[in-house]
């Protein structure tokens, strides 16, 4: 193997290294705005509001992130309505469909993750809140949500993770982040084994990264309290 092509190439790699992770962070900020309320919907005592975020769940969870993405960027180019519309000029560029693909797709495993963490708080924290007369939006605002934040910390640093490995799936649709830079650096060297041992490196190094920051803040997050865990949904 001649790992001087790595060397070479390695610039451009950073290049597609920068637009995988701008891809991960707008979709993950995106997708933990909408999930929040998808999860507090979701432990709604009235039925029909439980029901529409479940379908929501439901069909992303139960479908492959692939075909999300084909479903924006293919799906929304042949309605007529969605060409003639204000937001054609974002539909039409690979990267922000990608970027809602990711954002709906994460939305969904991270309200599970919120609704686990939520639920998981001890009843007797509940009751204490009630107890000294707390509204229920003093009771999640001042309780329940810091502390479902504290819980949720592990769970959700997998899913940044597992977030990180589904962006390469944004190649498919001719976005150069990691993975489509490295395939077009090897349409030109014809050195996949090289330069595909470089892309997973550096994935294996943000992924290390990613890691080490939530330990630390899951560490200074649950200083004072006992730690509990809920279990990542699995992707697969």
């Amino acid at each position: 193997m001649d790992f001087s092509v790595v060397v070479e190439y390695f610039p451009r790699l950073l290049e597609g290294t920068w637009v995988s992770l701008q891809l991960v962070v707008i979709s993950i900020v995106l997708g933990g705005v909408f999930a929040l309320p998808i999860a507090l919907a979701r432990i709604s005592p009235v039925g029909w509001i439980r029901a529409i975020p479940f379908a929501y769940i439901f069909f992303f969870r139960g479908t492959p992130l692939l075909v999300q993405i084909f479903l924006v960027y293919y799906g929304a180019s042949q309605f007529d309505v969605v060409r003639e519309s204000f937001l054609w000029p974002i539909l039409k560029e690979p990267f922000w469909c990608a970027i809602i693909a990711f954002t709906l797709n994460t939305s969904a495993y991270t309200a599970e993750i919120f609704r686990g963490a939520i639920q998981a708080i001890p009843e007797g924290e509940v009751e204490a809140c009630k107890v000294v007369g707390m509204s229920k939006y003093q009771m999640y605002r001042r309780v329940l949500l810091p502390r479902a934040f504290g819980i949720v910390l592990p769970a959700y640093g997998n899913e940044i993770i597992l977030m990180l490995k589904g962006s390469a799936l944004a190649s498919t649709i001719t976005i150069l982040d990691l993975t489509g830079m490295a395939r077009t650096i090897i349409a030109r060297t014809y050195t996949p084994m090289e330069i595909f041992l470089a892309a997973g490196a550096i994935y294996l190094v943000i992924s290390i990264v990613i890691i080490a920051i939530f330990r630390q803040i899951e560490l200074r997050q649950n200083r004072y309290l006992g730690t509990l865990s809920i279990k990542v949904p699995d992707k697969g």
